[in-house]
């Protein structure tokens, strides 16, 4: 990095912000074709990956079959300051490999992990059970994405 002076090292204050993000924009490689695809995610720490609710049959499914190398990134925006040309922003770029989950109880798990993250924690179990996501059927209809973060590079800017 360049500007070490703005680099976030702290593996913790990482880890933060990737328990914090909503979204993540990855990006695969599609041949020499870039492909980037933005998704609702959840972070588990413990395990060091990003959990990704998709559809059954994509492009980005078809891609990551062939090369499931990737890379992720996660911002938490600021808001541009009028006036003083400024745009405080935290953002953390990932690599690692991306894959599917076939073992339901991985697949419910990396659910849990995601619906901790986008619902208020209150919500999180009621928006689970309501949504029936422990019944073999619900899984046929989504499948689950994991991002197994080899490395994270945090940087912020004022």
């Amino acid at each position: 990095m360049r500007r070490t002076d703005r680099q976030i090292t702290d593996r913790a204050e990482i880890d933060q912000l990737l328990s914090e993000a909503r979204y993540a924009t990855i990006a695969l490689a599609d041949g020499d074709q870039p492909y980037v695809v933005t998704l609702s995610c959840g972070f588990d720490a413990a395990s060091n990956r990003l959990y990704f609710h998709v559809a059954r049959a994509g492009r980005k499914l078809d891609i990551i079959a062939r090369n499931p190398k990737a890379c992720a990134t996660v911002i938490a925006d600021g808001g541009y300051k009028h006036g003083e040309c400024a745009h405080p922003f935290e953002s953390v770029v990932m690599d690692g490999t991306m894959r599917l989950i076939d073992d339901p109880e991985q697949v419910r798990e990396g659910m849990r992990v995601l619906i901790g993250q986008l619902e208020s924690h209150e919500n999180a179990v009621e928006v689970f059970e309501r949504n029936r996501l422990d019944y073999d059927v619900s899984l046929k209809q989504f499948q689950m994405l994991v991002f197994d973060i080899t490395e994270a590079t945090g940087k912020r800017g004022e």
